[in-house]
């Protein structure tokens, strides 16, 4: 089913459309409000120049200090009953910011800035701890994929829209109340329509004091040190986006000699591209969590940015260019891809790493680690700003500003890969599976989304463990024949995924009872175990029979077995054709269409070895 189908249903549109409204108003009221105070005021180069950078600030304070209150909301209560009373407490803002466009009051409309924001603070943990509660586990990643898009999408219409209501002449003040007024009302409506959302965490004992929160909330998000970096990986998102737009009005006025349009072209380059990357990153990781995308996206956006500087370093020659005029110019597609492609990469950066915090974070705590996520985005959103002024009043020039961040996302990427070598990991498995096979998976949701299982597959080649880990939703601890655990280059990603090295008794006992005490402690711990039963590779194709393992384990851990079957392996790339019956045949297939597929779970009394054989057999069917 494609990420498209969610837009149909009721678990999720309404929710989609209401938080995509509120990003346009947000970056509507914002952008009315510069272009009044910038173009319509009469007010002189300093005071425009206040205002300009006071706006920023008041938007981001309320995230500061009240993002742990909004996380504690979001847990203790219903939340589609909250999102109604913000989307209210919106119509209200907006009401009030009509006076002020009216007016011409800035103080007021600053004060409705600081509303705005405190708006989208309260919003912002129900907009990602609301998803794992509407979604199923493999809706996940296509469902941040569109909201990421929407959102994209949607600040830039706003930002559009904003722009160019309030510079129409005699009217614009009307017409930019009008337009948000509207949208805040369309939100409340499509709020309406949101399914219940229970209380996560009804018993919380709320604090008040936004301070003390503060603390607890970041530590609670510092507790998984897999959540908490890849949430730095978020704010390094928003810190280098920051960078990127910031500097866009003086790259396109001084680089690329253009005026306003240009300076909306290339904005809406990027948006267009991030909003793309967003949705390609269902497909390319198979509709689950793949953080193996993370490092992708870093690459990218140092490469394409690294571009952009080479692209057009100088200063323009011509200017007072319009859009139509750039496009026709000298290397101006090549700018217009490389934007474009840093959009793109920044999807693949972002969506994963959401998609990543709600499945490895508690549903009782997610909304707090969401609220901690933010506080950060806006901690390192204010060092941007402070970045880009800082190089700015060195003399760096804009496309030098955005050469120092592609290269700064190397040392930041490499930190944030070092301390979370599974990301590292991933991308290994995803890039070396899906250059090798095309894979197909059925049954998969039979694996159960919590607790300890025992998962049981053939073993066709060497590569079988990357191939379920690359395909798994959930993390599984390998039980491996050793001299495969010690394969160089895949060592780094069989060790950084927890596999279990395990030797035959003769070979060495202490390794295999080792194996079965970690086996047990993985069980004890409610993580999946995958094990393959044959005791090694098969050398005819065929499954051999299957070893007493399972039932070792089941003995000490009775836990649920779900049987798993490999299909299409065989004869491919790294699968064993030694015997002197198949070495006369072609080489081994390379891009192979391989499937995976799995059956309803056992009751370990069930589970026996013979019973299992059977059940493989039956599963992998008539394929090698």
């Amino acid at each position: 089913m494609s990420q498209f189908n969610l837009l149909g249903s009721r678990r999720f549109a309404p929710f989609f459309w209401t938080q995509a409204l509120g990003a346009f108003n947000d970056n509507a009221f914002r952008n009315a409000l510069i272009m009044l105070v910038a173009f319509q005021m009469g007010l002189d180069d300093k005071t425009v120049s206040l205002y300009t950078n006071l706006a920023p600030a008041l938007f981001i304070i309320p995230f500061f200090l009240f993002s742990a209150t909004a996380g504690q909301l979001a847990e203790k209560y219903e939340k589609t009953r909250i999102i109604r009373i913000v989307k209210l407490f919106e119509i209200g803002a907006m009401l009030l910011a009509a006076v002020g466009f009216y007016t011409h009051h800035t103080t007021l409309l600053l004060i409705v800035l600081f509303l705005m924001g405190l708006h989208s603070t309260t919003f912002g943990p129900i907009k990602y701890a609301i998803l794992p509660q509407a979604l199923k586990p493999e809706e996940l990643v296509g469902g941040n994929g569109l909201v990421e898009m929407g959102t994209q999408m949607a600040m830039l219409i706003g930002m559009i829209v904003g722009n160019s209501l309030m510079l129409i002449a005699g009217y614009g003040p009307i017409l930019a109340s009008s337009a948000t007024i509207l949208i805040a009302v369309l939100g409340y409506l499509a709020s309406r329509r949101i399914p219940a959302a229970p209380a996560t965490a009804p018993d919380l004992v709320f604090n008040w004091n936004p301070f003390t929160e503060t603390s607890r909330v970041l530590a609670i998000t510092r507790e998984d040190r897999r959540v908490f970096n890849a949430v730095l990986g978020i704010s390094w998102f928003w810190f280098f986006g920051t960078v990127l737009v910031a500097q866009l009005p003086g790259y396109t006025r001084v680089n690329l000699g253009g005026d306003g349009s240009v300076n909306t072209l290339v904005l809406t380059l990027f948006s267009i591209g991030t909003g793309v990357g967003a949705l390609l990153c269902e497909r390319m990781s198979g509709r689950r969590v793949e953080v193996g995308l993370v490092p992708l996206g870093a690459f990218g956006l140092t490469a394409f940015g690294i571009d952009l500087y080479a692209a057009h370093p100088g200063v323009a020659t011509a200017h007072g260019l319009d859009w139509l005029a750039f496009l026709r110019s000298t290397g101006s597609w090549r700018i217009a891809f490389d934007l474009t492609m840093i959009g793109v990469f920044a999807g693949f950066y972002v969506v994963p790493l959401f998609a990543f915090v709600q499945a490895r974070t508690p549903r009782d705590r997610l909304s707090r680690v969401i609220a901690g996520n933010n506080i950060l985005n806006a901690l390192l959103i204010c060092l941007a700003a402070g970045f880009g002024l800082a190089l700015g009043a060195m003399g760096f020039t804009a496309v030098q500003i955005f050469l120092a961040a592609a290269l700064l996302n190397v040392v930041v990427a490499a930190y944030i890969f070092i301390l979370v070598p599974e990301f590292l990991m991933r991308f290994i498995t995803w890039v070396l599976v899906n250059i090798l096979y095309r894979v197909r998976v059925d049954g998969l949701e039979q694996i159960p989304e919590e607790g300890p299982a025992l998962l049981v597959c053939n073993h066709v080649s060497f590569m079988d463990p990357l191939l379920l880990m690359a395909n798994l939703r959930r993390p599984a601890r390998f039980v491996m024949y050793y001299k495969i655990f010690n394969i160089p280059l895949l060592k780094f990603v069989f060790h950084t995924a927890k596999a279990i090295p395990i030797a035959g008794h003769k070979e060495d006992p202490e390794v295999l009872q080792r194996a079965y005490d970690d086996v047990d402690a993985a069980l004890v711990d409610g993580e999946l175990v995958c094990i393959f039963p044959e005791g090694g590779l098969t050398r005819d194709g065929d499954i051999a029979p299957f070893r007493q393992g399972v039932a070792r384990i089941l003995e000490r851990r009775p836990v649920p077995v779900v049987p798993l079957a490999l299909r299409g392996l065989w004869g491919s790339v790294w699968s064993r054709r030694d015997s002197m019956l198949h070495r006369a045949r072609l080489p081994r297939r390379f891009r192979a269409r391989v499937e995976l597929v799995a059956g309803a779970p056992l009751a370990p009394a069930e589970a026996r070895t013979e019973a299992l054989e059977a059940r493989v057999r039956e599963l992998r069917g008539d394929f090698a």
